[in-house]
């Protein structure tokens, strides 16, 4: 059937509105696509020219140089030193074990050496190096060199290694490095990149570890040009970083040295503290070890000595160790007593040997007993009872807040590991800390440094310091840093009565220079240089009534573990105080024989600046001193001096 005209005009009307719509969703599409691609290739373009650049250039870290470390006068502590190293690249190599051989038969590769190589070439990629041997010696880089076409893939390469040209003297002190592990890591809320490049060594303990931010520096920076099997093809620009601070130190090392080897074969520390600044100017634990024995990891055969040792030379005593403090700690019961106004210098107080208190009977040292003693002659002879009668009426909160106001019971600020704050107990204390209340005979105990209390040889060789000067002087490890002097540990004039501190002082000057006093034996008789003192002696065990009754057993005569440990604090010269000295013995038995020597000695060596003259020393003594210092003039810390130690 024919179709209308009306028909036909409504069709092609139709038709003509869908090619409409059509050709506008095309041109629309197009137009879209066209303004896409302009976006992609003008406006991204340089974004994606970046993508394309990451994918060929990559940016590498390049290690800081880490700074280095001195004494106060200047003498290299810790430095950074040429380390050779053998790598081999599996591609460069073909036949690695064949290669291998070879080497062996050049220089010393053990067995468990070729498995790790065969073990690190298969899971790496064949184009990146891995280290056969490190701290190799010249003699062995040359004879790689001069091999080389007999070692293909081999090839030596040179770094820079950590080395402590002091060793053992200042293990304790400066400290160590070691390889990043994955716990140092964690132990970071936002690690430095720079950690995670291979090898990279960071501060474990003490200086190196407290001042690791300083000593690290900044990571430089490099581009480098890839393939795409990520082969380096060369290098397009470099940044260099920033290399840590140099550090100096306020320890002099030939004093420390010195301070080492006089200690011996002792378990013992000792602190000594440059009054004018509160400088530590010695501050040894004995015994110690070589650190550069953990460079690059240590053996079990070096380490389970250092372990297993009675003698813990891996703990630094100085400031890790506490300790009754004993007979030293009386100073702080008078003072607490004289600043309180419930003593005179002139009131005296009885002993016969022992004192009641609560149905308790305690003990003076002295069996007999000292009979009337006033404060000089308490310390002068260390009458336990005197300070017995003390306690009582002062109490244990002043004389714990006393002993604070001296430096004992605080956490001291030193770039050192692991400071133990000690204890200084209170009645608050013991209800949180043992569930009990306090009572009277607690308060006896700790006014002669025993029962709960206890501090570090640093906080002892504080208070003698804040003692000898009647300032708070607190102790300064840190000299300067790139040269730049940090503050100064000198303190503020204490709030004390100068008159009470002058008592104590003086009562100390006898302990060491009458005759009648503990640390007689101990004296320096040169003109202008005497020294003050006090004696200390702190039990490790209890001594039933049972022993006393027969009589107490002799320290030489237990074993070692059970003897008690022997203290003396000291300051010199008295008129003019410029040092201040703390020393403990473990298990030394008496401090006045086996402490009292060590700091005489220690201190005589610091006034004088080296060995002292034997007119230094009382007549009956000087034999002794001679054989004792030709002894210990050429002795050396425990490690290979390598290099130039001095800056």
């Amino acid at each position: 059937m024919r179709r209308s005209r009306a028909d036909i005009e409504a069709s092609h009307s139709k038709l003509s509105r869908r090619a409409a719509l059509l050709g506008g969703a095309q041109l629309l599409f197009m137009g879209g696509l066209a303004a896409r691609m302009r976006f992609l290739q003008v406006d991204q373009a340089d974004q994606f020219r970046l993508l394309a650049e990451e994918n060929r250039i990559n940016i590498r870290l390049i290690p800081p140089t880490r700074g280095e470390i001195f004494d106060r006068k200047g003498m290299r502590l810790a430095q950074n030193v040429p380390s050779y190293r053998i790598v081999l690249v599996r591609e460069d190599a073909g036949d690695v074990e064949a290669v291998l051989d070879r080497l062996a038969a050049i220089i010393a590769v053990d067995d468990e050496t070729r498995a790790r190589v065969l073990a690190e070439v298969k899971r790496s990629a064949p184009f990146l190096p891995v280290t056969i041997l490190e701290d190799v010696s010249w003699d062995d880089v040359s004879r790689v060199s001069v091999n080389a076409p007999a070692l293909p893939g081999v090839s030596p390469e040179v770094g820079l290694t950590r080395v402590y040209p002091r060793g053992s003297d200042f293990a304790h002190i400066v400290g160590r490095v070691g390889r990043v592990s994955q716990a140092d890591l964690d132990a970071l809320d936002d690690p430095d990149q720079v950690l995670r490049i291979p090898r990279f060594n960071i501060g474990k303990i003490n200086v190196e570890a407290r001042e690791e931010a300083l000593l690290r520096g900044t990571a430089g920076t490099k581009q480098v040009e890839v393939n795409a099997t990520g082969r380096v093809m060369r290098e397009l620009a470099r940044r260099e970083g920033q290399s840590g601070a140099d550090l100096q130190l306020t320890i002099d090392a030939n004093l420390q040295n010195y301070v080492m080897a006089r200690l011996g074969g002792e378990s013992a520390a000792v602190v000594m503290i440059d009054l004018e600044k509160g400088d530590l100017a010695a501050i040894a634990s004995a015994p110690s070890y070589d650190p550069n024995l953990f460079i690059g990891g240590i053996s079990s055969k070096n380490y389970n000595p250092l372990l297993n040792s009675a003698y813990r030379p891996l703990v630094n005593k100085t400031v890790q160790g506490a300790y009754p403090p004993g007979s030293t700690f009386k100073m702080m019961t008078a003072m607490a007593a004289l600043e309180d106004g419930l003593v005179g210098p002139d009131d005296t107080a009885y002993c016969p040997g022992h004192l009641e208190v609560a149905g308790r009977r305690f003990h003076c040292w002295k069996r007999a007993g000292h009979g009337w003693v006033d404060l000089e002659n308490s310390l002068k002879q260390s009458c336990d009872v005197y300070y017995y009668d003390l306690a009582v009426k002062v109490g244990i909160e002043k004389i714990s807040a006393m002993a604070r106001r001296f430096g004992l019971g605080i956490k001291h600020d030193l770039a050192l590991s692991s400071v133990n704050a000690g204890l200084m107990p209170t009645m608050a204390w013991k209800r949180e800390n043992r569930g009990e209340g306090w009572v009277v005979g607690d308060t006896v105990n700790a006014s002669i440094g025993q029962g709960f209390m206890l501090a570090s040889p640093i906080q002892l060789a504080v208070m003698t310091a804040r003692i000898a000067t009647g300032r708070s002087i607190t102790p300064r490890l840190v000299k300067s840093v790139d040269g730049v002097e940090q503050p100064s540990g000198a303190g503020e004039k204490l709030d004390m009565n100068e008159n009470n501190l002058r008592k104590i002082r003086r009562a100390m000057y006898e302990v060491v220079n009458n005759r009648r006093g503990t640390g007689y034996r101990s004296r320096i008789i040169a003109d202008g240089e005497r020294m003050a003192g006090k004696t200390g002696t702190s039990q490790v065990r209890n001594i039933t009534a049972a022993e006393r009754a027969r009589g107490v057993t002799r320290n030489k005569d237990l074993p070692w573990g059970r003897r008690d440990h022997a203290l003396f604090v000291s300051f010199a010269p008295y008129d003019k105080p410029r040092y201040a000295v703390a020393v403990l013995v473990e298990h030394g038995g008496g401090g006045s024989v086996a402490a009292a020597p060590i700091a005489r000695d220690v201190m005589l060596q610091a006034l004088y600046g080296g060995e002292p003259p034997l007119e230094a020393y009382p007549t009956g003594d000087r034999d002794r001193i001679k054989i004792q210092q030709e002894a210990l003039r050429d002795v050396k810390p425990v490690a290979q001096i390598k290099g130039n130690d001095q800056a």
